[in-house]
């Protein structure tokens, strides 16, 4: 069993696409342990009370220091014995603890194709407004490992969008989504749950 924590700041559309696909039998053997936000608001967390699966909440807002934070972050993760820490729009850099500890078991949905609109500033809407200031023809998105850098870590899956004439950045982001990144995110966790990724020279390897 592939157990996972899926980390939310919003409304929670990747993580949905996640529970559709769990529960249409198209993820064997993986389990969403728990959803973790550090927005109290987020809908995502009634989509997960929907679903029956444990929310916890983490502010930076709740602890005295940096580093009391960081300890609960580490302590709230560890404590449910996850397989694999799923980013799915969670708009806070996860501390280097945390990171080292869950090496090459962090994943991350990003809207564009890396390296492209990538790196410290690029998230939400600011990556479209970006693709489309570039007049870029085509987007998407990548599903990649997390590593101690933005978005830098080996890339698993890539989707490609097209960007059409009258595009704003919100109907571009909307179709990012739809066509990309609810297909890739679901799809990653199942070639991870198969045993079928590896990692050599910083670069993903499909094992078939």
């Amino acid at each position: 069993m592939l157990r996972l924590a899926v980390l939310v700041s919003g409304g929670g559309t990747n993580l949905q696409a996640l529970i559709d696909q769990i529960e249409a039998g198209n993820l064997p053997g993986v389990t969403i342990s728990v959803v973790i936000s550090n927005n109290r608001e987020a809908y995502a967390l009634k989509r997960a009370e929907a679903h029956n699966i444990p929310q916890a909440i983490i502010s930076k807002k709740d602890f005295d220091n940096q580093q009391s934070f960081e300890e609960a972050f580490y302590s709230l993760l560890t404590g449910y014995e996850v397989d694999l820490i799923v980013l799915a729009g969670f708009l806070l850099i996860l501390p280097e603890k945390i990171v080292k500890h869950y090496q090459n078991k962090i994943i991350n949905v990003h809207p564009s194709l890396i390296p492209s609109f990538s790196g410290k500033g690029y998230y939400g809407l600011k990556v479209h407004e970006a693709a489309l200031a570039r007049g870029v023809k085509v987007t998407g998105a990548t599903v990649h490992f997390v590593d101690e850098g933005t978005d830098t870590g080996p890339i698993i899956l890539q989707k490609a969008v097209n960007v059409e004439k009258n595009d704003t950045a919100e109907t571009l982001q909307k179709r990012v989504m739809e066509e990309a990144e609810w297909v890739i995110l679901p799809e990653a966790v199942r070639l991870i749950a198969q045993g079928r990724i590896r990692i050599r020279d910083n670069k993903v390897v499909e094992v078939i």
